[in-house]
C-alpha cells in the first residue's frame, strides 16, 4: 500500500515538475528563436533616407560581398549618365551568356536603356547590367570606374566596384552602411524610385517579342509602405536585401548581408523604425518674433524670417530635448534692404548643434527723412 501511494506521489511530482518547468521552457521558446532570427542578419544598416540618420545597426561598417545589391549602383550611375533613356540600342556579343540570373539578352537584340533598367532591377538580369554598362561607357572597365566615382561622391568611401552584376569577386565589396547611404541617395531619383517600385512589367524589342518580368522584391506586396529595393544572392554574399518604405513622410532605408530570413528581418527592422521614430521639420519648433524695432524709420518695426528647412526622425523623448537658440539684434536704423542679416538660429537635440541658419528681414524700410516727411505733407495735403 505505502508502495502504491509512493509511486502516485511520485508520478504526481513528476507532472507538477513537468507542467511547471515545461510551461516555462514552452514559453521562453519563441522569444530565444526570435531572438536568433533577429541577429542572423552578417551585417545590417537601418537608415532614414532624408537625413541619413542611422536608426539602427550592426557591424555596419564591415566590409561584405554584396551579390546583386550592387546593381543599386549600376542602376543609378546608369540613369545619371545616359542622354536619352528611350533611345535603343543593340546588344553586343559581350552581354550574352553572362552567368547568374538572366533577361537571357540574344546578339543583336535592339532594346531601350529604360527597358534593360526594368530587367536589371526587378528580376536581376546580369546580361542587362552588362549591355547597360558598355551602351553608356563603351566598355565595362570605364563604366565600372564611374561606378566608383559616383560611390564616392555619395560618401560611400567604405565600397569598391569590380563589376555591373554583383558576381562574387575578392575586391568586390561594400557596407551595410555605404549600401544604405548609396540607396538613400538613389531613392531621390524619380526614375530610379519608379522602377525599383514597380511590381511587374513587360519589356518590348525591336522586333516586337516581349518578356514579362515579375519583382523579386516580396516586400512590395506584404509591407505596408515599401517602394523598393532590390534582392541578391551569391555563395559568398548569402542572401541579401536591400528595402525601403515611405510612411507618413519618412522614408525608412534598411540593408541586411548575408541573411537567411532576410524578408523577414528587413520587415521588423523598418517596422520597428517606424514604430520608434517621426520626421519632424525642427524649423517648426523656432519660437522667433516676427518683427524687430526699426529707428528712424517710416515704420516702427521690420518683419524678420529665415528661409530653412531641416528634416530630422526623432524619437519621443528626443522630441522633448529638442532646444532652438537665437541671437538677433534689438533694433535696427533705417534705412533697410529686404534680405539684410539680423542675426542666426540654432537647433539642438539634447546637447548637439544640429542645424543652424541665419535670420534675415523680409521687407524693405525707407528712412523717415525731413524732405520725406515734408513730401508725405505735401502728398496728403
Amino acid at each position: 500500500m505505502k508502495m502504491i501511494r509512493f509511486t502516485c506521489l511520485f508520478f504526481v511530482i513528476i507532472f507538477l515538475l513537468t507542467a511547471v518547468f515545461g510551461g516555462i521552457i514552452f514559453s521562453l521558446t519563441p522569444k530565444v528563436m526570435a531572438e536568433a532570427s533577429y541577429l542572423s542578419a552578417k551585417a545590417m544598416c537601418v537608415m532614414e533616407a532624408s537625413s541619413k540618420r542611422v536608426l539602427n545597426s550592426k557591424n555596419m561598417d564591415t566590409k561584405l560581398a554584396m551579390a546583386s545589391t550592387t546593381k543599386i549602383m549600376t542602376a543609378i550611375t546608369a540613369i545619371e549618365n545616359c542622354d536619352d533613356l528611350d533611345k535603343t540600342f543593340e546588344i553586343s556579343p559581350k552581354a550574352v551568356g553572362v552567368p547568374g540570373t538572366s533577361l537571357y539578352l540574344r546578339k543583336g537584340e535592339v532594346f531601350s536603356t529604360r527597358d534593360l533598367l526594368y530587367g536589371l532591377m526587378l528580376i536581376s538580369g546580369n546580361d542587362a547590367s552588362v549591355a547597360i554598362g558598355e551602351h553608356i561607357s563603351g566598355t565595362i572597365s570605364k563604366f565600372v570606374d564611374l561606378m566608383n566615382k559616383t560611390a564616392k561622391k555619395i560618401g560611400a568611401t567604405n565600397s569598391h566596384f569590380d563589376n555591373t552584376h554583383g558576381l562574387d569577386s575578392k575586391t568586390h565589396y561594400t557596407t551595410a552602411y555605404d549600401l544604405a547611404l548609396i540607396t538613400s541617395y538613389a531613392m531621390q531619383n524619380p526614375t530610379f524610385k519608379e522602377i525599383v517600385s514597380t511590381k511587374n512589367a513587360k519589356i518590348t524589342n525591336a522586333d516586337g517579342k516581349t518578356r514579362y518580368l515579375k519583382n523579386k522584391n516580396k516586400l512590395l506586396n506584404s509591407f505596408d509602405g515599401c517602394n523598393g529595393v532590390k534582392t541578391g544572392f551569391t555563395d559568398d554574399a548569402g542572401r541579401c536585401l536591400v528595402s525601403s518604405a515611405e510612411r507618413d513622410g519618412m522614408d525608412v532605408v534598411c540593408v541586411v548581408l548575408n541573411c537567411g530570413p532576410m524578408f523577414e528581418e528587413c520587415s521588423r527592422f523598418m517596422e520597428e523604425a517606424f514604430a520608434s521614430y517621426k520626421l519632424y521639420d525642427l524649423t517648426k519648433f523656432y519660437n522667433l518674433p516676427s518683427e524687430i524695432a526699426v529707428t528712424n524709420g517710416r515704420q516702427e518695426s521690420v518683419k524678420i524670417g529665415t528661409f530653412g528647412k531641416y528634416l530630422y526622425p526623432l524619437t519621443d523623448s528626443e522630441k522633448e530635448s529638442v532646444q532652438i537658440k537665437y541671437e538677433l539684434v534689438k533694433s535696427l536704423e533705417a534705412p533697410i534692404e529686404k534680405g539684410q542679416e539680423v542675426g542666426k538660429v540654432e537647433i539642438y537635440v539634447g546637447k548637439d548643434l544640429h542645424f543652424s541658419e541665419k535670420i534675415f528681414t523680409i521687407e524693405s524700410v525707407r528712412r523717415n527723412s525731413l524732405w520725406q516727411k515734408l513730401f508725405d505733407v505735401l502728398t496728403e495735403w
